[in-house]
C-alpha cells in the first residue's frame, strides 16, 4: 500500500530555514532505502553515517536505534507504524553536523499504487531545502 509520510527538518549545524515535504511511499520501504530517498529529495551527498531512531524527543536519551549496530536498517516502515504512544521517528544524518529530521505518517488514507507511477514521490514541499555544505563550493 502507498502511504504518505511527512519529513520535517528539525535541526542541523547549517539549518537556517524551515523545510518539510510530504512523500508518497510504499509502506514496505526499508529504512536504508528511505535514507537514500531523503538524501535524493534534499540533494545531499551520501558521505556520512546515519541512523533512524524512535524517541519522545529529538534529543531524548531513551532511544530505540535503527543502524548497523542495533535494530536493522532493513526494517520496513510498516513494521514501525503505528509508533508506540508518545514516540516519534527521527532520522539523523551526519553525526558531526547532526541533520535531524522527524518522519511522521500522515492521516491520509493508504491507497493502492497507481500503475506506471514511480514511488517515492514528493507531493508537497514547504520552506527552503537545506544546503549540506553552504558556501563551501561542494556540490
Amino acid at each position: 500500500m502507498i502511504i504518505v509520510i511527512k519529513i520535517t527538518l528539525l535541526s542541523g549545524f547549517y539549518a537556517s530555514n524551515e523545510w518539510s515535504c510530504e512523500v508518497e511511499v510504499d509502506e514496505s520501504i526499508a529504512l536504508e532505502e528511505l535514507h537514500a530517498e531523503i538524501l535524493n529529495i534534499i540533494k545531499f551527498n551520501n558521505d556520512h553515517m546515519y541512523q533512524f531512531f524512535i524517541s519522545r524527543r529529538e534529543f531524548g536519551s531513551e532511544r530505540i536505534h535503527y543502524d548497523d549496530r542495533e535494530h536493522s536498517l532493513s526494517t520496513k516502515l510498516l513494521d514501525l507504524f503505528p509508533l508506540p504512544k508518545n514516540r516519534k521517528l527521527f532520522y539523523n544524518f551526519d553525526f558531526g553536523d547532526d541533520w535531524i529530521f522527524q518522519i511522521s505518517k500522515t492521516r491520509k488514507k493508504a491507497k493502492q499504487p497507481i500503475n506506471g507511477q514511480i514511488y517515492p514521490r514528493v507531493i508537497t514541499e514547504s520552506g527552503k531545502k537545506p544546503e549540506q555544505y553552504p558556501n563551501s563550493g561542494w556540490p
